[in-house]
C-alpha cells in the first residue's frame, strides 16, 4: 500500500496498516480495524471513561489522561505565575478542583487520543495501547479549553483561554499549523463547509460574581470569529449583541455558549449566559429568527452568582435529520429534547447538573453527561425518555464520539 493511499485509507477511517519495526523471522502484523466508541471525559479525576457508542452504552475501559501529573505540578509549584492561574482555574471554573480533561478526539488511525487539560494549560496525544504521552503542546496563556477537529480528522483546534487566541494543531504531530485572535475568553469551536472554515465563539469573563445584567459590560468583548482555515484570517466576525438587540431581546447575555448548526449548516442554535432556553440563528440572513424560553426548575435559586461559570444551560446537539435539538439544562437539573418546528420542550427528564450534549453512533439518543452524579444518561430522540444510564467518573463533561482498535482494552 503506498503512503498516499495509506492516508486515505486512515482519514476514511477504514483499515489501519501496522507499522512495526523489524525482527528477523517475525510475521508481518495483521491490519488493524476500527470500531467506534464514545468517550466520556471525567474532569475532576483526569480520566476518560470509554464505552459503548449506542444501545446499552455498556463500559469498555477507562484511561488515565494525565500520566505526567507529578511532573506538571512541580513546573506550576516552581513558578509563581502558573501557580496563581492554576489556583485560579482550581478555585473558579474547576469548583474547588483542578481541571484535568476537557474534551477529547482520537487520532484517524484511533491509536491515540488528543486531550485539552485546563489545570495544565496544554493539549496531549495519549497512546490507546500503552497510555503513554506521544506529544504535548502548551497552549499560550494558562488555559486549554473546548476543542474541534476538522471533518477529515487531521487537524485540531484547541482554545487557550486566558490568551483569547485558537491553536490549530496537526492532531498526529501536535504542531502547530497555524492560530488566530478572538474575542475575550474563547469556549467553543465549529468547523463548518467541510472544513473550509471554523467558528470560534468566545464567552468573556464567566469567574466574577458581578453577574447583574447592568453589570454585563464588565464580561468583556464577547463575539463569534469566523475564520478561513487554510489562511487562518479572519473570514467574518459576528457581534450578537446587535443582532440580539435588533430582535427585542437586549436582556439576554451575547456570551455564545454551545451551539449546534442543522445539517445543511443553514441555521445556528446556541445557548447565551444565564438563559434558560436557546436562540436561532439564520445564517445566510445574519439575524435571529426565534428565542426559546425553557422550562425553569423551581428549586434552582435565582442568584447568578451560584451558577457555575455563568451558565444556566449548557449543551446542545442536535439529530441527524435535524428534526430535534437536545438541550442540557445544567442549573435547572433536566434534560429535553426540543421541536425544532415549533420549538416546544418534550418531557423535562431529571438530570443532575448535566454539562453537555452529543448523538449516539447510531443517531438515535442524545447522550448527556450528568456532572452532578458522575453517569452519562441517554435519552432516545423520538420520545424523549431517558433510555440507558452508565456510570462514569468524577464531573464528567464532555463527550465525544472516536474510533479505537477492535478488541481494544485499557492500559494498565
Amino acid at each position: 500500500m503506498t503512503l498516499q493511499r495509506a492516508r486515505r485509507a486512515l482519514v476514511a477511517g477504514l483499515v489501519v496498516a501496522a507499522t512495526l519495526v523489524p525482527v528477523a523471522g517475525a510475521v508481518p502484523a495483521a491490519a488493524t480495524t476500527l470500531q467506534q466508541v464514545m468517550f466520556v471525559g471525567n474532569n475532576w479525576d483526569g480520566t476518560v471513561d470509554v464505552i459503548a457508542p449506542s444501545g446499552g452504552y455498556a463500559a469498555l475501559g477507562r484511561i488515565n489522561v494525565v500520566p505526567d501529573r507529578t511532573q506538571r505540578l512541580w513546573e506550576i509549584y516552581l513558578n509563581p505565575v502558573k501557580l496563581a492561574f492554576y489556583l485560579g482555574v482550581q478555585q473558579g471554573p474547576g469548583e474547588g478542583h483542578d481541571q484535568l480533561v476537557d474534551d477529547m478526539y482520537t487520532t484517524p488511525d484511533g491509536s491515540a487520543l488528543v486531550v485539552s487539560r485546563p489545570s495544565f494549560a496544554d493539549v496531549v496525544a495519549i497512546d490507546l495501547r500503552t497510555g503513554a504521552l506521544r506529544w504535548r503542546f502548551p497552549v499560550s496563556g494558562f488555559r486549554a479549553d473546548h476543542m474541534a477537529v476538522s471533518p477529515d480528522g487531521t487537524r485540531v483546534a484547541v482554545s487557550a483561554s486566558t490568551s483569547n487566541t485558537v491553536h490549530v494543531l496537526d492532531i498526529a504531530t501536535g504542531r502547530q499549523a497555524g492560530s488566530f485572535g478572538t474575542g475575550d475568553k474563547p469556549h467553543e469551536n465549529v468547523y463548518t463547509a467541510g472544513g473550509r472554515y471554523l467558528w470560534n465563539m468566545s464567552i468573556g469573563e464567566v469567574n466574577t460574581a458581578l453577574d447583574d445584567p447592568w453589570l454585563d459590560w464588565t464580561k468583556g468583548d464577547r463575539h463569534i470569529t469566523v475564520v478561513d482555515t487554510a489562511t487562518f484570517r479572519t473570514a467574518k466576525v459576528i457581534d450578537m449583541r446587535q443582532r440580539l438587540d435588533a430582535f427585542g431581546r437586549s436582556d439576554l447575555s451575547d456570551a455564545v455558549r454551545p451551539a449546534v448548526f442543522t445539517p445543511d449548516e443553514s441555521t445556528l442554535y446556541f445557548q447565551v449566559s444565564f438563559f434558560n432556553g436557546l436562540v436561532e440563528y439564520d445564517v445566510a440572513a445574519d439575524r435571529i429568527t426565534r428565542v426559546a424560553t425553557l422550562p425553569k426548575n423551581p428549586a434552582t435559586s435565582e442568584d447568578r452568582t451560584t451558577w457555575v461559570n455563568d451558565s444556566r444551560h449548557h449543551g446542545l446537539s442536535m439529530s441527524p435529520d435535524g428534526t430535534r435539538v437536545c438541550v442540557a439544562g445544567t442549573m435547572d437539573d433536566y434534560a429535553t429534547v426540543v421541536d425544532r418546528a415549533s420549538l416546544t420542550p418534550a418531557a423535562l427528564v431529571p438530570a443532575s447538573k448535566p454539562y453537555w450534549a452529543t448523538v449516539s453512533a447510531d443517531g438515535r439518543d442524545c447522550v448527556i453527561s450528568e456532572s452532578g452524579a458522575d453517569r452519562v444518561t441517554a435519552i432516545s430522540f423520538a420520545t424523549g425518555l431517558k433510555v440507558a444510564t452508565v456510570a462514569v467518573g468524577d464531573h464528567p463533561q464532555r463527550i465525544r464520539l472516536g474510533r479505537i482498535a477492535t478488541g481494544w482494552t485499557a492500559p494498565h
